[in-house]
């Protein structure tokens, strides 16, 4: 993972002396970048860099709205800023036991490389794979027609079981890796700790007020 994500996943020791904070960088052209950012996949080491503006322009496509951009026309990919909930998701109580997740979290993503979806969830050890057979999850994107078109590498679908029901967003990838970092630092002893857990919430309170709603008249629900 790159710097502007390694940040979640690693708690630094207290220096000795206060040292002038370090600023980050694009990994492209070495400019110097805030610390909420763009970052792109890069498709051919399977790696996440941080970028500037610019850069995260020129590898989104000019045709398309960046949350559309194809992902294969270029080594990198840009990672879009869109968050979008869909309430009519169909996804009962029963399919998630089915989907034998371990954990109330979960985000697939269709990998490039491989050419199938790929599910993951946060762990104490970092992101696991969901041993489920790819098909599986191809037949869960393909339940909604926003996620059955979802664009290789950049964007995932998020799945939440909530106390209220399952909720399914589509989230940006570096989201989905900033919240196996925050489980990775903050997890302590069996049940997490108050501190994860509070970090988890925090993230999927992030989640929801940057969502905008998609409903679809048209959603699948086999």
């Amino acid at each position: 993972m790159t710097a502007g994500l390694r940040r979640y996943l690693t708690a630094p020791a207290p220096p000795a002396t206060v040292a002038p904070a370090v600023p980050e960088r694009c990994e492209l052209c070495s400019a110097v970048i805030p610390a909420e950012h763009d970052h792109l996949v890069d498709l051919a080491n399977r790696s996440m860099p941080c970028a500037c503006r610019p850069c995260h322009l020129l590898f989104t496509s000019a045709d398309e709205p960046p949350a559309r951009a194809a992902a294969g026309a270029h080594r990198f990919a840009a990672v879009p800023r869109e968050h979008t909930a869909l309430p009519d998701f169909a996804l009962s109580d029963l399919d998630w036991t089915a989907l034998d997740v371990p954990v109330r979290l979960a985000f697939v993503f269709v990998n490039s490389s491989l050419g199938q979806p790929v599910a993951l969830y946060p762990s104490p050890a970092g992101a696991a794979e969901s041993q489920l057979p790819s098909e599986v999850w191809a037949k869960v994107l393909a339940r909604h027609p926003y996620t059955a078109q979802l664009p290789p590498d950049v964007l995932a679908l998020l799945l939440h079981r909530s106390p209220d029901g399952p909720e399914a967003y589509v989230v940006p990838i570096d989201v989905c890796y900033r919240l196996v970092g925050l489980v990775r630092l903050h997890w302590r002893g069996f049940d997490g700790g108050q501190e994860a857990w509070t970090a988890i919430d925090g993230w999927l309170a992030q989640v929801r007020e940057n969502a905008t709603t998609r409903v679809s008249v048209g959603a699948a629900h086999g």
